[in-house]
């Protein structure tokens, strides 16, 4: 039938334009002309990530930097909060590096708060935090910023946030909020293909790395920054993903970073609205719903309509949509729409009309 469009929490659609530039005839990654190529998108990654500080590029997927923060920053003990199936991750992670980890669990659906940290943190026990500000699996936003203000009260405390489905889509002020590291793989609100990280550190997240006598190789935080000083990257990059995220930037920039963030906030209201008008409740705490993708419950946890997920799934694909059926202990239970990435209100009404159409063959 063609290709399928893809509306699941990510790999996202990648336009054309994108996969054009991500077949631009290849270059060495030693040469000049690959450092011209990242000078050109260093400032565009520090606008975007709101910082001063140098911003990386890892040719892996996002868990690997996660590991690599965990062995960089962790020395005495990591507070894992976990508010879903991939924070639920985070202590797995830290445990398989021989860290010494402790769970912030929530009901799935919930947020994250500050003055549940805050109570953790004010033991002294801790000396990192792993945070996710958008967990996929739930379509719940944690308040990064007021979690964020923490770190004044432990600034000997690393703050680790994963923005992997969030990061472009909304304002996330590096510098600003004093947080310690910042990533997000480019498969989501980039828009990109899978298999590129983007991070950045602060300066004391560097000088705690420096310390570290187990932090490994492929993810040394001291040797991105080293690297990162002469517009390099410490091991063979994917050039073809840097060509793709030089478009890309192109087009956020192009389009405006405040552009951008309406745009994502509007598309989520939308598809909010959808689930609404059928009868559908949302699965996140009123208040903290993502504005990438929009969680919705399946009858679970309220009065809501309830459909066969798996019906609705294969009758939306049979028009060329795909959307997800849930995710872990909820998969069923609910359903989740990405709105992230290049969406626009028209092509999220193209899907919303055969998702209507869909309902009426349920």
């Amino acid at each position: 039938m063609g290709h399928v469009k893809l509306h699941i929490p990510g790999p996202v659609e990648v336009s054309e334009k994108t996969f054009r530039a991500f077949c631009s005839p290849m270059i060495g990654h030693r040469g000049q002309g690959f450092k011209d190529l990242y000078a050109k998108i260093q400032p565009q990654l520090q606008s975007l990530l709101y910082t001063n500080q140098l911003v990386y590029l890892s040719t892996s997927s996002a868990w690997g930097v996660m590991e690599g923060a965990i062995r960089n920053l962790v020395f005495k003990r990591v507070l894992c909060c976990m508010c879903g199936a991939f924070s639920d991750k985070w202590l797995d992670v830290a445990q398989r590096c021989g860290k010494q980890a402790e769970a912030l669990k929530v009901e799935w659906g919930s947020p994250i708060l500050a003055d549940m940290i805050d109570a953790k943190l004010a033991s002294g026990q801790f000396d990192a935090l792993t945070l996710i500000h958008n967990e996929t699996s739930t379509g719940v936003m944690s308040p990064l910023a007021q979690i964020a203000e923490l770190k004044k009260k432990y600034p000997e405390v690393s703050f680790i946030v994963d923005a992997v489905s969030s990061l472009s889509a909304t304002k996330i002020e590096f510098d600003r909020l004093g947080i310690d590291v910042l990533l997000a793989g480019t498969q989501k609100a980039f828009a990109l293909p899978p298999g590129l990280t983007v991070f950045t550190c602060s300066a004391a997240a560097l000088e705690k790395a420096a310390k570290s006598k187990d932090r490994g190789y492929y993810f040394d935080f001291v040797e991105f920054q080293k690297n990162a000083q002469d517009n390099m990257t410490p091991s063979t990059p994917s050039i073809g993903h840097i060509y793709a995220l030089a478009s890309k930037l192109d087009d956020i920039f192009g389009e405006g970073l405040e552009a951008r963030y309406l745009r994502h906030t509007t598309l989520a209201q939308l598809t909010q609205q959808w689930a609404e008008r059928h009868g559908f409740t949302l699965f996140p705490e009123k208040g903290y719903e993502s504005v990438t993708l929009t969680c919705i419950n399946n009858g679970s946890r309220s009065k809501g309509r309830a459909v066969d997920v798996a019906k609705l799934q294969k009758l939306v694909k049979d028009k060329g949509f795909l959307i997800d059926g849930g995710y872990g202990k909820i998969k069923g239970t609910t359903f989740r729409i990405s709105n992230m990435g290049d969406e626009t209100e028209a092509t999220m009404s193209q899907l919303h009309a055969a998702l209507d159409e869909a309902m009426k063959q349920l």
